[in-house]
């Protein structure tokens, strides 16, 4: 059962991988095609600003799933990093706990605002652009973020070889 969880999740993050590399790599080649056009030409791209930062958010928020995956989210790790391994286990622990309440947390609160904007079709003023799109993004990313966490955590659980043999 949890190798076909782990098969689901490798699929999910070669999607969100490449989901976030797409994005990243449109920013860029918006910005470049923009620069260009500016330099040698005289005209920018009036929606270029807008869409290179909703590609930047869709990337955060897909490249975030991988981030979890591994646990190599930013951590103030010093001072549990010197205590003994059992206390550290614990606070780990507790602290992957806490991201997952704080991602459904944001997920929760953010949903109203998704569904506000996808009701009303608000859209971007350069562009044009459905603002429901992004916005999503940051209630996706959280949910999925979370739930790369909590596999991570069954999978450590069920095999009970420690924090290491979770990663991968």
């Amino acid at each position: 059962m949890m190798e076909s969880i782990v098969t689901g999740v490798r699929w999910l993050l070669a999607v969100t991988r490449t989901l976030a590399a797409v994005c990243l790599l449109g920013s860029v080649a918006i910005n470049f095609a923009n620069i260009i056009g500016r330099y040698f030409f005289a005209v920018s791209i009036p929606w270029a600003e807008e869409i290179m930062l909703f590609l930047m958010v869709g990337c955060v928020f897909t490249g975030c799933c991988a981030v979890a995956w591994d646990g190599r989210q930013i951590r103030m790790d010093v001072v549990v990093s010197m205590l003994p391994a059992k206390l550290r286990d614990l606070l780990n622990l507790l602290s992957e706990l806490v991201l997952i309440a704080a991602a459904a947390c944001v997920t929760v609160f953010s949903w109203p605002v998704v569904t506000s904007l996808a009701e009303y079709d608000q859209r971007s003023q350069a562009a044009n652009f459905p603002l429901v799109i992004p916005q999503a993004m940051v209630p996706i990313g959280y949910t999925l973020m979370a739930l790369l966490v909590a596999i991570r955590l069954l999978r450590r659980t069920s095999s009970g070889s420690g924090a290491d043999a979770a990663h991968h």
